[in-house]
């Protein structure tokens, strides 16, 4: 009997280490996914700028280069 019980504390305590190490996962990806949403987020606006031509300089601004 003594033998049952030490494979059910065994098994106990697996469980309890796999239950930590979910957690610590399930942690890990609800971060991930929110630096994921955020850069999901900030490549769309650089996405919609690129986009738009708001980042193209007027030439008839730009100085000449040193060579000229």
């Amino acid at each position: 009997m003594t033998d049952f019980a030490e494979r059910l504390e065994a098994l106990e305590t697996r469980i309890a280490y796999q239950d930590q190490t979910i957690e610590e996962l399930n942690t890990t990806i609800t971060a991930q996914w929110r630096q994921i949403d955020l850069l999901t987020r900030k490549l769309d606006t650089v996405d919609q700028h690129v986009r738009s031509g708001v980042h193209i300089a007027d030439p008839s601004t730009e100085p000449p280069p040193p060579h000229y």
